[in-house]
């Protein structure tokens, strides 16, 4: 079991930045892929980016690339979400989840944070 912990949604303006923390604790070397998907009111959960364990492999969804980074740092065991050039399409919930494998599927991913907030204004 891995345990996922996010932080630092928030309120921002059209054309802002955010970045996103996930730190994990755990049997983390269990779970190698680790994801941002967001969930919009109203709609389903949706992938974001993903990244492996050392961090060479990333895949973002065609929404968001461009825009947003994903990176991990292991010493801290956190993953990042940088995130520029916000636009209020990007408000949702957003989680960091895990999974044994490369995937954008929410169903391969078995453990998942509490989720934080990013509300985009116009």
């Amino acid at each position: 079991q891995v345990q996922l912990i996010e932080s630092g949604g928030g309120l921002a303006q059209a054309g802002a930045s955010l970045r996103l923390s996930c730190t994990a604790s755990g049997r983390t070397c269990s779970r190698p892929v680790m994801g941002w998907f967001r969930q919009a009111p109203g709609k389903a959960r949706e992938f974001v980016a993903r990244i492996n364990w050392i961090g060479s492999n990333t895949w973002y969804a065609s929404s968001i690339k461009g825009r947003f980074t994903i990176s991990k740092d292991n010493a801290k065991n956190t993953m990042y979400l940088q995130m520029n050039n916000l636009q209020p399409e990007d408000t949702a919930v957003y989680y960091c989840a895990a999974s044994p494998r490369y995937s954008t599927s929410t169903r391969d991913y078995d453990n998942w944070g509490q989720g934080t907030q990013v509300t985009v204004s116009s």
